[in-house]
């Protein structure tokens, strides 16, 4: 795969995952801004709270990884990919994280 087919990639599945959610979650919390009870709602059944912890998890390995690349590497910028992980989530936190690590290491000589 290229490099610019993995970005483009990369930056539509972070688009598309902001349309999925705004056409899911945005009617139901604009008719009830409970941001609290929207969360709660991830855990309303079985395989829905396995989702949720799925999410919750892959969003605390991200931290851990942005962390050990800050020290490792210099990989800045990490806390905006944590920050987009939490709203509006980690797939357009993880996304960013990937361009703004590959753009980095590319511009130290790493890779």
């Amino acid at each position: 795969m290229s490099e610019s087919l993995f970005r483009r990639l990369l930056v539509l599945v972070a688009l598309i995952f902001c349309v999925a959610l705004a056409v899911l979650a945005g009617p139901p919390l604009l008719e009830n801004p409970d941001i609290l009870g929207a969360f709660a709602a991830g855990f309303a059944n079985p395989y829905a709270a396995g989702y949720s912890t799925d999410v919750i998890l892959c969003w605390v390995i991200l931290a851990i990884w942005v962390m050990f690349e800050r020290q490792q590497y210099r990989i800045r910028g990490g806390w905006l990919a944590l920050l987009l992980g939490l709203f509006p989530g980690v797939a357009v936190g993880f996304a960013l994280y990937l361009l703004m690590r590959q753009r980095q290491l590319k511009g130290s000589g790493l890779v």
